[in-house]
């Protein structure tokens, strides 16, 4: 457990739609985990920030961004895009297993603890946020 497990934090990295961006997200998020003293979840929340700011970034023409917040012992992750459509709902697994692409929530399903989407809007921009949970067991 880090030192200050009951304090929460949250941070935004807003990202331009670019395939780099996705390498950034993952690094960021490295970053912040390992400042706060997570490093056991590092390995399996880049996995999903990965899928979910790549879905953001790939079917989406606009901008994204990446949120992180911890809260009670939980990591959220979540990618923003300005598109207000929800996902893709992710594949069976024995479906998941054949293919080269589209395994992505596939994945943040299997891995996370929770996930899900919401649309939103604020201050007239519209979009959604997808997110997934971990658990930080002690």
């Amino acid at each position: 457990m880090p030192e200050n497990a009951n304090e929460s934090w949250e941070y935004c990295l807003y990202i331009p739609n670019d395939p780099r961006a996705v390498t950034i997200s993952r690094r960021t998020l490295r970053l912040i985990l390992t400042a706060h003293g997570l490093i056991r979840l590092v390995d399996t929340a880049e996995l999903l920030a990965t899928e979910l700011v790549s879905n953001a970034v790939r079917h989406t023409k606009g901008p994204a961004a990446l949120r992180v917040r911890w809260s009670a012992g939980v990591l959220r992750i979540g990618a923003w895009d300005a598109d207000p459509g929800p996902p893709e709902p992710p594949l069976p697994p024995e479906q998941v297993a054949q293919l080269e692409e589209g395994r992505g929530l596939a994945l943040v399903r299997a891995c996370a603890d929770l996930w899900g989407w919401q649309p939103l809007t604020r201050g007239g921009s519209r979009g959604k946020v997808v997110w997934c949970e971990l658990a930080a067991a002690a």
